[in-house]
């Protein structure tokens, strides 16, 4: 671990010092040019955003949303209660 932070840290100088070697007109090219392609890259993204948000009507759905395992739950618990049903339609049966 302290081998790689190392390694890191002397790569960092490294471009440091060639950085700071460039002339200053080639400096500010460079940084004009990261700040255009992050602003043409900001704007896409907004805009990718926008679009995709305007093809949507604004009406939510409104379905309701159901979990499965209560459904598997529910549907396991009646066949083990089978003996409750069983009670439950002698206590209803005709005379």
């Amino acid at each position: 671990m302290e081998n790689l932070r190392t390694n890191i840290d002397l790569w960092l100088i490294k471009i440091d010092v060639r950085w700071r070697a460039l002339p200053l007109q080639k400096q500010y090219k460079y940084i004009l040019y990261s700040f255009i392609s992050y602003l043409i890259l900001t704007v896409v993204v907004i805009l990718s955003v926008w679009f995709e948000t305007g093809k949507h009507s604004s009406k939510l759905d409104e379905e309701r949303i159901e979990n499965a395992l209560l459904k598997k739950n529910e549907s396991t618990a009646s066949l083990r209660d089978s003996l409750l049903l069983i009670i439950k339609n002698r206590k209803h049966e005709r005379k």
